[in-house]
């Protein structure tokens, strides 16, 4: 029972993570509430410590992380075994196996503890839910409907958002979200959710097929918008099995031996590039010969059944080892860090708090007075890293729109060269025929898509390492200026005080840094993303998301609209010119690529123009968001920092505050958030310990 020790193990460890995050989640949830009863005890006693935004921060982390599941992004072409690799993994014949991929249909399968369907609409109407039976008939659709659609870039269900697949299985339980998107296709509308999929999943589930080994499609997909984007990847090849079959004499060992090693040549040719992380092959880890039909018919049976044999084993071992041991341990290590934060800014607060209470109001404000310079200073450091943001931002949008521009008008340089693999298959002379004239300007158009999205995809590449270059150099950058920032915060804390401020040795360097700084450096994760109308948690500040529906939406379906649109009919007539019989199919061929080339290097100045200062624009609100988010949170920290200060003057001048009794109140909510961490930090120790 192979099978099921895999599964009970993965179960096990999806669990595990589940406790450890729930309790870190009710520890951080303490955290908050401790912290904001003490700031409404201060409204009576010495004032609010002005603790504001490690509340808002840990509230919502202690949100995400009670809500978190592993994301998987299921992707596949047509006819790949999609839905019944899910039916494998569930154990029933649920969702439907003959739903075309091409419909624009995105079905999340979740937890419920009933089995249940609820479709969402994007046109303002209220939520419809279906039994599974309903949903099968109402949401499949013919192949050969699907495949017309596609050509008249119609999708099949215009005013259906995404699907809800609730179902009581442990698996979903224990917190596996599976997304199924509508898949590969060539038409950018689909390709564009496609990719706003892949940004929001933890991994992906590539769906291949062993009778056809990697597609022209399929590598046209990985090409474009898998490709060095850091993504995790399980390519899953689906029936295996049917290799046997498909041989003279299935039960020649020799021969299904040989014919397996060829397939995983081509195979391992394909995908190897996308098995490597940090220089270290993991084929072996990522890419998985399964045999799904065989596994749900088991599992039809007898739910229990051993799959030994079908590859299922081995591939939930290895998205096990990546789930609980790799994401989630990383998941938690940025909780710990923000929980940290926030016990280093109580205690700080709290000590500066404590030998301010003998002061008299005179006293206080004139030592308040004194530091003023020193709040100055960190304006001063805040303006100067604003100021190198802007910077930042001004040269990135120049660079990458001029890149952009050059690289459209370098297109017609290199045109002939390119566009020799996308020519249509059909027979050139069927232009002349008015019977199959649309059939060949469909294809001639899906070739030209094709062509334009694989150099955009390339260009895209190249802009998303120069922004992320040079956001690790603002990420450097942020460092140096939180050094000289805490630097200053400490000189406050010491003239205020009058005493030297101790080093926390229990932390590391980093962690004494101000949380603005782990923000703006993408170590904390706090945010929600959306995808497809349901929220997702995401990290701190992903650029990618931002510039995302700019590349996509506007940057390649911009040129794709401003060039086809204009130039397919000019060679059309170009091509009615030629005569019938007046030239061979060859010499054809060639024609239309220069009659294409001419039309297209007429046209690419202005697509150049317009779409650079699209893109401009795109790169320059990229870093602006990331400016206002950092200098919102150094306003806020420098903004506690005085109110802190008020809030003490206000409440001296008001009345008489028992020093006893604060001090007492200060200390124990300074002992309440330390147990707190620790209990923090035992969770994530132990969790560590386990897996070490």
């Amino acid at each position: 029972m192979i099978q099921q020790v895999t599964t009970d193990r993965f179960i096990q460890d999806l669990e595990r993570v589940a406790q450890v995050r729930s309790e870190i989640s009710v520890c951080l949830s303490k955290l908050a509430e401790t912290i904001n009863k003490a700031e409404l005890a201060g409204d009576s006693s010495s004032g609010k410590l002005s603790l504001e935004r490690d509340i808002e921060d840990i509230t919502v982390a202690s949100k995400n992380l009670r809500q978190g599941v592993f994301r998987l992004l299921l992707l596949g072409d047509m006819k790949r075994g999609k839905s019944t690799f899910l039916n494998a993994l569930i154990g029933e014949n649920l969702l439907p196996s003959d739903v075309n991929p091409c419909t624009a249909v995105l079905t999340v399968l979740r937890y419920g503890p009933e089995k249940k369907v609820t479709i969402h609409f994007n046109d303002g109407k209220s939520p419809q839910q279906l039994d599974f039976q309903n949903f099968k008939y109402k949401y499949t659709i013919d192949p050969t409907e699907a495949k017309k659609l596609e050509q008249e870039k119609k999708q099949a269900f215009p005013d259906v958002d995404y699907a809800v697949v609730e179902y009581p299985l442990t698996l979903l339980e224990k917190g596996i979200e599976i997304v199924d998107s509508p898949g590969l296709n060539d038409t950018e509308a689909r390709n564009e959710l496609s990719l706003g999929y892949v940004n929001n999943c933890h991994a992906i589930l590539f769906v291949m097929r062993a009778s056809q080994p990697c597609t022209l499609g399929e590598r046209r997909y990985l090409e474009n918008y898998i490709k060095g984007r850091g993504l995790t990847v399980f390519f899953l090849v689906n029936a295996w099995d049917q290799v046997r079959e498909s041989l003279i004499d299935p039960d020649d060992v020799e021969e299904l031996k040989g014919s397996e090693e060829r397939l995983r040549q081509v195979f391992n040719a394909n995908l190897a590039e996308y098995c490597t992380v940090e220089g270290q092959n993991i084929y072996d880890e990522r890419v998985f010969e399964l045999s799904s039909i065989q596994a749900l018919r088991r599992r039809l049976k007898n739910p229990q059944a051993d799959l030994e044999g079908t590859g299922f084993p081995k591939f939930m071992d290895s998205l096990n080892t990546f789930l609980t041991r790799e994401r989630a341990i990383a998941e938690l290590r940025q909780v710990r860090t923000l929980a940290r934060l926030a016990c280093n800014h109580t205690r700080e607060a709290v000590a500066r708090r404590i030998p301010l209470l003998d002061q008299d109001v005179n006293e206080l404000k004139k030592r308040i007075d004194s530091v003023e310079p020193e709040f100055n200073k960190l304006t001063g450091i805040r303006d100067e890293f604003q100021k190198e943001i802007i910077n930042t931002r001004d040269t990135q949008a120049r660079t990458i729109s001029e890149s952009f521009r050059s690289y459209v008008l370098n297109l017609g340089n290199t045109f002939e060269t390119d566009f020799l693999r996308y020519q249509p298959e059909l027979n050139l002379f069927d232009f002349l025929s008015s019977g199959k004239r649309e059939a060949f300007n469909t294809a001639l158009q899906k070739a030209f898509e094709q062509y334009i999205t694989d150099k955009s995809a390339a260009w895209t590449l190249t802009a998303e390492k120069d922004i992320n270059a040079a956001f690790r150099e603002l990420s450097r950058s942020a460092a140096q200026y939180g050094a000289s920032y805490s630097q200053v915060t400490d000189q406050i804390t010491e003239k205020l005080t009058g005493q030297d401020v101790k080093v926390n040795t229990t932390t590391t360097e980093d962690d004494n840094s101000p949380g603005w700084v782990k923000w703006a450096m993408g170590l904390l994760s706090l945010s929600n993303g959306n995808l497809a109308g349901f929220a997702l948690a995401g990290a701190g500040f992903d650029w990618k998301n931002i510039l995302l529906n700019y590349f996509t939406v506007i940057g390649v379906g911009g040129i794709i609209t401003a060039v086809t649109g204009i130039f397919l009919g000019p060679i059309g007539f170009a091509l009615l010119g030629l005569g019938v019989g007046f030239l061979q199919a060859d010499q054809a061929r060639k024609e239309l690529v220069k009659t294409a080339k001419k039309e297209l290097v007429k046209h690419l100045p202005q697509v150049a123009h317009e779409q650079s200062q699209v893109l401009y624009n795109a790169v320059k609100e990229c870093f602006d968001s990331y400016e206002r988010e950092v200098s919102k949170r150094i306003n806020d920290d420098i903004v506690s920092r005085k109110s802190e200060l008020d809030n003490l003057v206000k409440q001296k001048e008001t009345h008489e505050i028992n020093r006893e009794s604060e001090f007492k109140r200060l200390k124990d909510l300074q002992e309440n958030v330390i147990a707190q961490l620790q209990k923090i930090e035992a969770a994530y120790s132990n969790l560590l310990a386990f897996y070490s």
